[in-house]
This record gives C-alpha cells, sequence and structure tokens, in this order.
C-alpha cells in the first residue's frame, strides 16, 4: 500500500494492526531506532490504519525542522495527551494554533518570560530550594518533589501571579497529577494507546486515568481562573489570566474569536504540564548523573567557588564566565534525552521529502534522540562527555545538533526561561551543598531508558551535604 502512495520504505503493515508486531510494548523509542537500521533515516511506520513517518538522524530532522518548517509544522496526534481536543497551545492547529501562540508567547514574555526581569522569580524559588534541603541535616531524599513544586510554582506566578507554599494541599495535588500524567503517557499502556488509539479506547486499563486526571486539573485551573475573574480590573492587568481575560472581553462580539475560556483554561494546562515535569526530569538526571562522576562535581564546585563565590546568590550575569558548567547542562540535555521523539508533528500539505511523497495530515515522528546520538556530531555519542560543547580552549562551544526544545516552528516557546532555570538552580545548590548517595550507580542507572514520550531518571535518593 505504502509503496503505492510513493510513502518512504517500511515494513508491510497487517491488516487492522498495522505495524505493532515491529514494536516492543514499552521499549517504543528503542523499537523505532532498531527499525532505522532496516529501513534507513526516513521511514513509514503504520499505528493501525495510519502511516506514521519517522525521520532519523541530525541532517534529516534538521531539513524537516528548520529548512521545511512550513511543511512539517503541523501537530500530530499523541492520543494520551489530547484530551485538549484541538485546544489550547499543544495540539492546536491552524489558525487557533498560530494566534494562540502568538498571543501566549507575547504575553508571557511580556511578564518576564525568558528576560532578566524573571530572574529574581527564579532565584527566589532557587533558595526555597535550597532551604527545604538544608533542614535536612544530610539526611537522603528523593527531590523529585521538591523540584516538581518549585518549577511549578515559578510558571504559576506567571499564569496566576502568585506561588505556592509546598506543603499546600491542592498544590501537592496538582504535582501529583502532572507526575501521574506522563507517567501513563510514557508507560506500556500509554505507548499501545498511541500506536491503537481506536482499539485502546475500548480496552480497559491505566491508559484511561489520563483523561480523568486531565479533567481534574482543568477544574483546579478553572477555579484559580474564575477568582482571577472576581478581582479582573482591565487597568490594572496582573498575569497571563488578566490578560486573556482582556482579550475575551474584547472579543466578545466575534463569533470567530479564539480568545474562550476553553482555549484559556486549556492554554494554562498545557503551559503547567510543559513546564514542570520536564525541568524536573532534567535536573534530577544531571544530579544523578554527578553522583556517578565526581569529578564533574568537582569542576563544577571550583567553577562556582572562582566566578560566583560562596556569599551571594548565582545570576545570569555569571553565565558568560562560566563555560564548564554551561557546557555540563547542555550536556546533561543530549545525553538525558528528556524527549526522545519530540511531540509528534504532522504535515500541512502534500509534500516531497527525501525522494519520497508524504501527503497532507500525515503524522511525523521525529526522532531527536537519534539527532543527539548523531556521531557525524558528537565525538562519543552514548557516553557523558562535557568536552562536546567545550572548544579547544575550554571555552564554550555551541552545537546545532543539541535540541532538547526541539526547532522551527513547533519548539518550545518556554527555551528562554528553561535555560535561566536550569542554570540558577544548578548553580546555586552547587554553591551550598556537596551531593552524596549511599546507592552504587552504574553506567545503566544514568543512561536514559528511550521507552516512551518522556524519558525520567530512575528513583533514587540522595544527600545535600551543606559546604
Amino acid at each position: 500500500m505504502y509503496r503505492k502512495q510513493r510513502l518512504p520504505p517500511g515494513s508491510t503493515p497487517l491488516p487492522l494492526i498495522g505495524n505493532l508486531l515491529n514494536i516492543k510494548i514499552g521499549s517504543l523509542v528503542s523499537s523505532l531506532i532498531k527499525l532505522r537500521e532496516q529501513y534507513g533515516s526516513v521511514y513509514t511506520l503504520y499505528f493501525g490504519l495510519e502511516p506514521i513517518i519517522v525521520i532519523c538522524g541530525y541532517e534529516a530532522v534538521k531539513e524537516a525542522l528548520i529548512d521545511q518548517n512550513d511543511d512539517f509544522g503541523g501537530r500530530g496526534k499523541l492520543p494520551t495527551l489530547e484530551f485538549t481536543k484541538g485546544y489550547g497551545i499543544s495540539f492546536s492547529n491552524g489558525e487557533c494554533w498560530r494566534i494562540i501562540r502568538n498571543f501566549s508567547v507575547k504575553t508571557l514574555r511580556d511578564f518576564g518570560f525568558g528576560k532578566r526581569s524573571m530572574e529574581w522569580k527564579i532565584q527566589e524559588e532557587s533558595r526555597c530550594v535550597v532551604e527545604e534541603f538544608r533542614k535536612l541535616q544530610g539526611r537522603p531524599i528523593n527531590p523529585l518533589k521538591k523540584f516538581m513544586q518549585a518549577f511549578s510554582n515559578i510558571i504559576c506566578s506567571i499564569l496566576f501571579g502568585d506561588r505556592y507554599d509546598y506543603k499546600d494541599k491542592k498544590f501537592t495535588k496538582l504535582l501529583s497529577m502532572v507526575e501521574e500524567i506522563f507517567r501513563l503517557t510514557s508507560s506500556p499502556w500509554g505507548q499501545a494507546h498511541s500506536m491503537l488509539p481506536s482499539l485502546m479506547n475500548y480496552i480497559p486499563g491505566p491508559h484511561h486515568k489520563t483523561v480523568r486526571m486531565a479533567k481534574e486539573l482543568i477544574e483546579f485551573v478553572a477555579e484559580i481562573v474564575n477568582s482571577c475573574q472576581q478581582t479582573f480590573d482591565p487597568s490594572n492587568l496582573r498575569h497571563f489570566v488578566d490578560c486573556f481575560l482582556m482579550k475575551m472581553e474584547k472579543e466578545k462580539d466575534d463569533p470567530n474569536t479564539e480568545f474562550t475560556m476553553k482555549n484559556l483554561l486549556f492554554t494554562i494546562h498545557n503551559l503547567i504540564l510543559a513546564a514542570t515535569e520536564t525541568l524536573s526530569s532534567t535536573l534530577r538526571h544531571a544530579l544523578l548523573i554527578l553522583l556517578k562522576y565526581p569529578e564533574v562535581q568537582a569542576k563544577l564546585h571550583e567553577e562556582i567557588d572562582r566566578v560566583i563565590g560562596r556569599d551571594r546568590i548565582p545570576n545570569m550575569d555569571d553565565k558568560p564566565n562560566m563555560p564548564y558548567t554551561e557546557a555540563v547542562i547542555q550536556e546533561v540535555q543530549r545525553f538525558s534525552d528528556i524527549a526522545p521523539f519530540n511531540v509528534p508533528h504532522m504535515v500541512t500539505k502534500d509534500i516531497e521529502f527525501g525522494g519520497y511523497h508524504i501527503p497532507k495530515g500525515t503524522d511525523v515522528y521525529l526522532l531527536l534522540c537519534t539527532v543527539h546520538r548523531d556521531p557525524t556530531q558528537f565525538a562519543t555519542p552514548y557516553k557523558f562527555n562535557p568536552n562536546h560543547f567545550l572548544d579547544d580552549n575550554g571555552k564554550f562551544k555551541k552545537n546545532d545538533a543539541n535540541m532538547p526544545f526541539s526547532a522551527g516552528k513547533r519548539m518550545c516557546p518556554g527555551e528562554g526561561v528553561a535555560r535561566m532555570e536550569l542554570f540558577i538552580f544548578l548553580t546555586t545548590i552547587l554553591q551550598n551543598f556537596t551531593l552524596s548517595s549511599n546507592m552504587e550507580i552504574s553506567d545503566a542507572d544514568v543512561a536514559p531508558k528511550l521507552t516512551g514520550f518522556l524519558n525520567t531518571p530512575i528513583q533514587y535518593e540522595l544527600s545535600f551535604i551543606p559546604r
């Protein structure tokens, strides 16, 4: 069938189940990488009756995301996270996506997103985390919840104008839902749902919990929005929600407006999910790697002490003077591969790519993990090596093949603030603590599992020993 359509090569699909037998359930990403060995950097895979185009390696992914970014600028399907049904910023398409994304990016920037004015909020949250760790007096802890609380508070302060106490019960429940949504999406059940949604929709299992939790998350957001509406003052716009409410008011008589309550609720839902789990996972990967490689931790301590000292909190002016720290952060992002196959894309028109025909509306998986492990771009692609981002003189060296935030039209709108958060949090923690653990950490423990939608590190505990 695919040969008649001039699609890229691939294994012949079976009726109804497509190429399900070519995928090891629970190891979706590893299976996709293995199929590349057989069919090349661009191939076709069928999930049920639907063809999926898989694109691998730096050159092919760059061509799709950057050189042909308009053609690949649609959002594909990810059934376990598609509760939003085309609303919001992450899973919308066409005019809705363009309008909501442009508004969201501009408004977030107006409130400091990715700007230096955002710095003090990140510094304050990093101080709170350091104080929480200091109270432990060296007792071991799994840092998962603390990091999720901190990163969620930063985005909430922009969206709602306020942060939450770490012990707030509603806040704790919100973060538990976020964690569980991503866990289920990456689980074998979630992977099966992504591959055969029309079948899995009728099969009982934990994958159905994501919809229930998404509804609860929306209800949580709706309560806050309702509270904002009660105190809304158009002459004093305090946060993202106020700005959206103002647009809703201005366009209330336009039947085609995209500024609706649904788009507001789902945009906030999308932003909270995107800004919480991914950053928490990245920082937990970083600390796990530093436990495995104490010599890297020692070099970071030396650079922090030399550039910043221990008497003031780190700031973004320090970053240009800390090439080793920046190289370590970039290498953590490359090596840990938080989103190994990106969020699915979709081609927006009939296109030619790599000598093949891809019809409009076809979903595309761009395997960022194959970019980050491309031997033509990285000397030791399967090893943690900060030298990937350092030149011969020890200066920081950018590498375009590092795409933790994706690239092109659909790249993460929060890249600037995420980079700021990772730098300030990591340097503030290491300025105050030496990391240690009673666990024996192996190469397999730090290596990304490359299973489903999100790469989360192993569960581990560590001690924060005051310096």
